[in-house]
């Protein structure tokens, strides 16, 4: 008879008073990694990613803090939130740096690659871009999004800004230098979680029931699939790109193969819905947020063969650079083919 492996608890980390709405982990660092919740309590919490255990709170929000993100080498926190602002905070001692205020709630907000920047988006359906090194320049504008923005990223070497809206479908693309969208990944609902994988090669979303996996540099649909319910949030595991995670309405946290969409896994510990969902960067540990004020760090499970395998079918683990040059290259040739036929969404999958 087969010994099945005994499922290890996770870790349970209280402290939020209200639902946890976003999650994000740092790279890792010198000191470890790092894992930053926000929630509708305003005030983000900063742990240690490998043992959850609490590091500091940041004080100062007056509203839900919808969004949290670390930079690259955790040495800052940034948040967005209902208060119409976002802030940028020292992460050794809490204090804040920048406050960046806004005429709405602020929904969104991420580090550029380099640091330097910070990117913003929110009910004001307006992308801005805060250069952190002149915190009181005005900040950089990109053309009014179509929607109110839900989510925003940086890829292509901070040359690329993708986001997504509340109350329509797709994801779009934004040439930085521009400020115009450089094409849009249709999908039927509106995307609630998008993610530019650790290596540069896909981006993962979410959309009503459907996951889809993008290529973050050609934008054409490589992978969708259904999932057992209405899912908010999604995330690849960085090492190997052999699996996926997704959590949502039903208040578990599901695992899935990455190349069949088979559920491998299901974790049941939540009290309501999961809000949200990451892999550590090392894709040993994940953790998710939910309505029910925790976060639950999982483990992955020892490596096995089949990681291995999954390392040389998915492609190589270092980070896919991708030159200035090469994403104009790009960005002329989705032009051109816009130009000849204005219809026409080669790339961006159905």
């Amino acid at each position: 008879m087969e010994k099945k492996r005994m499922a290890v608890p996770p870790l349970v980390c209280h402290g939020h008073s209200r639902p946890v709405v976003d999650l994000c982990y740092s790279p890792i660092t010198p000191d470890g990694f790092f894992l930053i919740s926000s929630s509708k309590d305003s005030s983000p919490m900063l742990r240690n990613g490998e043992t959850g255990d609490w590091v500091g709170t940041f004080e100062g929000h007056k509203g839900a803090v919808w969004s949290c993100c670390l930079d690259t080498n955790a040495l800052r926190a940034a948040t967005a939130s209902a208060d119409f602002s976002a802030k940028v905070w020292d992460a050794f001692t809490g204090d804040v740096l920048h406050s960046f205020e806004h005429k709405h709630i602020v929904r969104a907000c991420h580090f550029s690659e380099d640091t330097h920047l910070l990117l913003t988006g929110g009910m004001e359906k307006t992308l801005r871009i805060f250069d952190l090194n002149r915190p009181d320049a005005a900040p950089n504008e990109v053309e009014k999004s179509p929607g109110s923005i839900r989510t925003v990223a940086w890829l292509h070497s901070d040359q690329t800004i993708l986001s997504s809206c509340t109350d329509i479908g797709g994801v779009r693309l934004w040439d930085v230098r521009t400020g115009k969208i450089v094409q849009t990944l249709e999908t039927k609902s509106s995307v609630t979680s998008a993610e530019v994988s650790q290596d540069g090669r896909y981006i993962t979303t979410a959309d009503g029931s459907t996951v889809k996996f993008w290529d973050a540099n050609h934008f054409g649909l490589v992978k969708s699939y259904n999932m057992p319910c209405t899912v908010e949030s999604v995330s690849l595991e960085p090492k190997y790109g052999n699996k996926f995670i997704a959590g949502g309405e039903d208040m578990w946290v599901h695992v899935f193969d990455f190349l069949t969409g088979d559920e491998i896994a299901c974790n049941k510990g939540h009290h309501g819905p999961v809000h949200c969902v990451r892999f550590s960067p090392g894709g040993e540990s994940y953790a998710s947020g939910s309505e029910d004020g925790t976060v639950r760090i999982w483990q992955t499970g020892p490596l096995t063969h089949d990681d291995a395998d999954a390392n040389l079918t998915n492609g190589s683990t270092g980070k896919m650079k991708v030159t200035v040059d090469e994403v104009s290259q790009k960005i002329q040739s989705i032009d051109i083919l816009d130009d000849g036929k204005n219809n026409d969404k080669e790339g961006a999958g159905s």
